[in-house]
């Protein structure tokens, strides 16, 4: 009886070494839905070009105003908060030079500008190909002058 016992508990601890050996660790779960907002959110937006861009404040069109107007939106994923910068803002603007910004809650549509300062603004986004929309409320002073800023703000832009 020893004999037979000897193969058969080979045969079974091989075929567990098998078992064990085809179960993967779960391969890669793919990006977090972090990374997936970033990755759609990362990059130089215009003003310019694009037949449905616009800028609006208060639903009247500022876009003449805006054409030169670049936002770049930067990061990587796990960062507390990530960075912005823009280019050519005209004298009466609602958006600083740069500064930085982190996901709201939900973050798939939903940002904070500059969180923790004195020009906090909550922002909700829609990005679609390569359109991004951004409407805010802004109640602050200008950052250039203090005038005629204040009201709902409606970006369209284009990669």
């Amino acid at each position: 009886m020893k004999f037979y016992l000897k193969p058969v508990l080979s045969v079974l601890a091989l075929a567990t070494l098998l078992v064990y050996s085809g179960c993967g660790g779960g391969g890669d779960p793919g990006p977090t839905e972090e990374e997936k907002a970033l990755t759609s959110l990362s990059a130089t937006w215009k003003v310019a070009g694009g037949a449905n861009n616009d800028v609006t404040l208060d639903g009247v069109s500022k876009k003449a105003d805006y054409n030169g107007f670049t936002l770049t939106i930067s990061g990587t994923a796990g960062a507390a908060s990530y960075g912005y910068t823009t280019a050519g803002r005209p004298s009466l603007s609602a958006w600083p030079a740069n500064g930085s910004w982190k996901f709201g809650d939900p973050l798939a549509t939903d940002i904070t500008r500059d969180p923790g300062t004195d020009k906090e603004v909550d922002i909700h986004y829609t990005v679609t190909g390569d359109q991004l929309e951004l409407t805010f409320t802004y109640n602050q002073a200008g950052e250039s002058r203090t005038d005629k800023v204040t009201g709902v703000w409606i970006f369209r832009m284009s990669k």
